[in-house]
């Protein structure tokens, strides 16, 4: 079992049933100095992760948010030195379903060429919070002092997932039950670039691949879409799922994509030629295709790819967390959690957030273990090259099968 490392408690408010209390995303900073989740509320938590780690540390696992604290309003903010990370609360104006960091890289420029004055100039030192809203409207915020800086408005319904570009050009995707991704282009002072459509349903999530040039979006009526996002094209459509889908994620190397679905399964595909190479199963026996597709009470809620590239986090309505290996058909650790909605791994990887139904946070010590000089060599080759690429090299089939990672 996976050891327990601390809780974020939620409050309780008096507008419980007026609001929302659920939380439906938990994210951490690129740079690993902040750790938000949606509290419920229609607020935002933010508190600096290296001071949390060490208040669990000192007081136990235990800790009650106190919402009093810090709280920034929609329009006030205080100034935050970013020497020294400060905990507060933003209020969003509206029920929070989605988060996502940013940060910039100042050589990375606007797409919109044609425009050479713009009302925001993003530093390297800077770092930004999107947050998605029941009322179809994005937030942006910047995190170090709270100021609201963008209202990005064009979704007519919940915005469910946001995503940033990897490569700091601050381009946004966001997913949203009104059946379109959006781009945004935050360095254009968030002009909206372009409109994905393809999915006949809802649209549960959406994930960059770690170069930026392709994009994973999921959602209802078992839709796993892949887009060029040089070129805002649909790439491919990928076969295999029995029910919604409501997660999906990139390895760090881009040669696998995980996907989560209601069918009580999770796939890890080549999203280059669209195959299964994997198959995690949370109910056994395996369920038939029309069982799988209707309450089978094992629906996978949320995934999440580890940093190293060898293990996945995955949440289920069973009541377990589950730590898988991509090379073996059985959770390496599993953890309790009841209500879970949403995870995320610490950008080191050694530990996995989870949020929950009432609004709170659960943190959990990931498994441990020296990734071999064959697996880093193998994530090396594969940041680079496609398995088309891959496939073309005069290398033993075994090494073949290895870099592709058919095991």
């Amino acid at each position: 079992r996976s050891r327990t490392i601390g809780e974020l408690l939620a409050p309780a408010a008096p507008f419980d049933k007026k609001c929302g209390h659920e939380n439906w995303t938990v994210a951490f900073a690129p740079d690993g100095s902040y750790f938000a989740w949606s509290q419920g509320h229609r607020t935002v938590k933010l508190v600096p992760w290296s001071q949390c780690l060490k208040n669990f540390l000192l007081h136990g696992t235990k800790n009650v948010t106190n919402s009093s604290n810090s709280r920034l309003s929609r329009q006030n903010s205080f100034g935050v030195s970013k020497n020294k990370p400060c905990e507060h609360v933003i209020d969003c104006g509206d029920i929070v379903w989605s988060l996502a960091f940013g940060s910039s890289v100042p050589e990375k420029q606007s797409r919109c060429v044609n425009i050479e004055w713009h009302r925001f100039k993003f530093g390297q030192d800077q770092l930004l919070l999107a947050t998605g809203l029941s009322n179809g409207r994005i937030k942006i915020w910047d995190v170090y002092t709270g100021k609201l800086l963008l209202n990005l408005m064009d979704h007519t319904e919940v915005v469910r997932d946001l995503t940033f570009a990897p490569d700091g050009s601050l381009i946004l995707v966001s997913a949203s039950r009104d059946k379109t991704l959006r781009v945004w282009d935050l360095k254009d002072d968030g002009n909206m670039m372009k409109v994905l459509r393809g999915h006949q349903n809802w649209v549960y999530s959406c994930s960059f691949s770690p170069d930026s040039s392709m994009l994973c979006s999921v959602g209802a009526s078992k839709a796993v879409f892949l887009w060029n996002m040089d070129k805002y094209t649909m790439i491919r459509k990928l076969e295999g799922h029995h029910n919604d889908v409501v997660a999906c994620e990139f390895s760090p190397d881009g040669a696998l994509l995980a996907t989560a679905s209601h069918d009580t399964r999770v796939y890890v595909w080549d999203p280059h030629i669209g195959s299964i190479l994997m198959e995690f199963g949370h109910l056994f026996p395996p369920p038939t295709p029309i069982f799988a597709g209707g309450a089978n009470d094992g629906w996978v809620r949320a995934l999440s790819f580890s940093h190293d590239g060898l293990h996945i986090a995955s949440l289920a309505d069973d009541k377990m967390v589950r730590f898988w290996r991509i090379d073996e058909d059985h959770p390496v650790q599993v953890a309790t959690l009841s209500n879970g909605l949403c995870c995320a791994f610490s950008t080191d990887g050694s530990v996995l957030a989870a949020g929950t139904s009432d609004g709170s946070v659960y943190f959990w010590a990931t498994p441990k273990q020296v990734p071999s000089l064959q697996h880093l060599c193998r994530m090396s080759i594969r940041r680079v090259m496609s398995t088309g690429e891959v496939q073309k090299l005069s290398v033993p089939p075994k090494l073949l099968e290895f870099l592709c990672y058919q095991m």
